[in-house]
């Protein structure tokens, strides 16, 4: 077994890490490692002192040299990166992190909350390191009775100072302790190979138009205050942004108690309040209050001055469920998208940053344009261009191929129109008769998005059937033909399902019959083995009554509501979507493995999308995109049969084509 070398710093830097990202963190010209923590493998933790003159020993420094020698750390990237900035550049596939390992466990990605899930107690991570950090890792206010200073130094409070270094020292033992208790539960090499792609593409970030950022920003700003003027005189309000004041006024306008402007809610309150001030003050929040436009601020505060790249973007693991990342910093995977006509013009008329062109163009929809434009916002650096491709279809795709439902596969193998084809199948009607645009293929589309996974009335209204018009009557019509053409799916369903149960209940390892997916307890969690070899992990499986008073499977897990650990329910429409997003996920991860095998350069991916930038003197952008195409579209080893179409487009800047 490999020798372990687990560290742990703490540092300080005057640029803030939750604002701009540990990229543009560790840039700052003010960096610092102040502690560094060691121990190898079980042997005591060691605490080096650098704020206060200590230096790296021999061995550690040896250590880290030593490609034999795995490095852990948890979220290692911050300790790569900052021992690079020391003159440590290790490489990438030499770290390891436990940080990654708990979220491929189904725990959560942060040291204090796996360290509560395993109930480390005394071995875990410490509250008490929050004060400190904030105390000696960020600046400090300069004051009368600090002296004006803008840091504090360990010789401003050594009591404080030790404590600092047995919270560092303390971290490394929860981490060590994180890695003891999960080794039974192994990454997959080809997982690990995943990471490293994904530490690749964080490192080389993506350009960002500096200037068209700031003048989305100052033009947002213009229109926030004449807004907020607006506001004033129509209410006589102070400060009509305040959401306790402008509940109050709505509320004694109406004559209710208004407790949330939510806006979801507003719509419904414009229809209540009728036309007249209310309303028009209504209609004035929505305007001023697109969260969309603050990823402009994000951008700006994240991009490095060198470059003007952003970096980090993405997190590993993010949604460990499924295995999916999640964004970070400006959340890449919740921009808005862009209907634009002319966005080439629009976005040219925002960064020459003409306030008075753009009002007279948009006037109230000012924060429309913006929110439209946000993806544009990412570039091509000077003499490339992005080549952009998707997959068609990627989870309907997948969950027709693992179900094995012939008539879906056939479609997929042929016309690709699965939205007409369903709706041809449960309405009896010939394909050829549902045209774009018609009633039957709108009912054919929300069927597909809404009830693949088990899905009934209430998927349906979220995927907008009753705004279509649709009767709940209707909706149960629609339900119960789209599973009746569909009996392959609906018995993948039943299969995880059974397949869950059983090895919960027997500690039995249990393959169900679609594509050999298995079953399996390992330690405390079930364990659901994918076509890729790849595992899903469900913490502390059990079952317990839902609210139909039915058995459920418990697990515990992040309520993504209210981000707190805790316990879980599961059936089997919501299995096969953690499996069906979980194999999509694999597939464009195999994709971009693929890709950067083959030399692109992967700047971004969101959802089923891969953005690589490509020099202009590599020859036709044109066939570049088809190379990238066919590389996504290649038959897979482990999903033969599953058949993959990805389409694509090329652009100076990012949007949705």
């Amino acid at each position: 077994m490999a020798k372990k070398l687990h560290t742990d710093i703490e540092t300080y830097s005057s640029v803030s890490i939750k604002d701009c990202g540990a990229y543009k963190y560790i840039q700052s010209k003010d960096f610092e490692i102040l502690l560094v923590a060691y121990a190898f493998d079980n042997d005591p933790i060691k605490v080096i002192d650098l704020a206060q003159g200590e230096i790296l020993p021999d061995e550690f420094i040896e250590a880290m040299e030593d490609s034999s020698i795995q490095k852990w750390a948890h979220n290692a990237v911050f300790e790569r990166l900052s021992f690079k900035a020391y003159g440590l550049d290790i490489p990438t596939n030499e770290w390891y992190c436990s940080s990654i390992k708990a979220a491929y466990c189904g725990l959560p990605l942060s040291l204090e909350g796996v360290s509560k899930a395993l109930h480390l107690g005394e071995k875990g991570k410490k509250s008490t390191g929050k004060a400190l950090i904030k105390y000696f890792c960020e600046p400090c206010k300069p004051t009368k009775v600090n002296g004006g200073r803008t840091r504090n130094l360990p010789d401003h409070d050594l009591e404080k100072w030790e404590s600092f270094k047995e919270y560092c020292l303390f971290d490394v033992e929860a981490e060590r302790e994180v890695d003891r208790q999960l080794e039974h539960i192994e990454i997959p090499e080809w997982e690990r190979g995943n990471y490293l792609t994904d530490q690749i593409i964080n490192d080389r970030g993506i350009e960002v138009d500096l200037t068209f950022a700031q003048k989305c920003v100052d033009i947002y700003t213009i229109f926030s205050a004449s807004v907020k003027e607006e506001m004033i005189r129509l209410t006589g309000l102070d400060n009509p942004n305040s959401a306790a004041q402008l509940k109050k006024w709505i509320g004694e306008h109406l004559g209710k108690e208004i407790t949330s402007l939510g806006k979801d809610l507003i719509p419904a309150l414009i229809e209540e309040a009728g036309e007249g001030t209310v309303a028009d003050v209504l209609r004035l929040r929505q305007k001023s209050s697109k969260t969309s436009i603050k990823k402009y601020s994000k951008m700006l505060d994240c991009a490095s001055p060198v470059g003007h790249r952003a970096h980090g973007l993405f997190q590993f693991y993010g949604a460990n469920r499924t295995g999916r990342w999640a964004g970070r910093l400006v959340q890449l995977q919740n921009l808005p998208q862009n209907h634009l006509p002319d966005i080439e013009n629009d976005r040219s008329y925002v960064r020459e940053g003409d306030y008075d062109l753009v009002d007279i163009l948009y006037g109230d929809e000012i924060p429309f344009l913006l929110s439209q434009l946000v993806r544009t916002a990412f570039v091509a650096p000077k003499n490339h261009t992005f080549v952009v491709a998707d997959f068609s279809a990627i989870e309907a795709r997948v969950i027709a191929w693992l179900a094995d439902e012939k008539w879906r596969l056939d479609v997929f193998n042929t016309t690709g129109k699965i939205y007409e084809a369903s709706a041809a199948m449960m309405f009896n009607v010939p394909i050829e008769e549902i045209t774009k645009g018609s009633d039957l293929r709108a009912k054919g589309k929300v069927s597909e998005l809404a009830l693949g996974f088990g899905g009934g009335v209430g998927a349906l209204t979220v995927m907008g059937a009753e705004k279509m018009g649709l009767s709940t009557s209707e909706m149960k019509d629609i339900i119960a033909k789209w599973r009746e053409k569909s009996p392959a799916i609906t018995r993948l369903w039943k299969s995880l399902e059974n397949g869950a149960k059983r090895c919960i209940r027997t500690g039995q390892p249990y393959t169900i019959k679609q594509k050999g997916i298995t079953f399996r307890r390992e330690g405390k969690a079930l364990t659901v083995q994918l076509p890729s070899g790849r595992k899903l992990c469900y913490w502390g499986p059990g079952f317990t009554l839902n609210r139909f008073g039915s058995e459920s499977i418990r697990y515990m897990g992040m309520n993504q509501e209210t981000k707190q650990w805790g316990y879980q329910e599961t059936y089997g429409g919501k299995l096969t979507e953690n499996v069906i997003q979980a194999i999509a996920r694999d597939l464009l991860m195999h994709s971009m493995n693929r890709l950067t095998e083959e030399g692109f350069k992967i700047v971004m991916h969101v959802h089923d999308e891969a953005i690589c930038e490509v020099e202009d003197c590599m020859g036709n952008p044109e066939a570049k995109l088809k190379e990238m195409c066919d590389i996504m579209g290649e038959s897979v080893p482990w999903a033969e049969g599953l058949p993959l179409v990805a389409d694509g487009y090329i652009t100076p800047f990012y949007k949705k084509d």
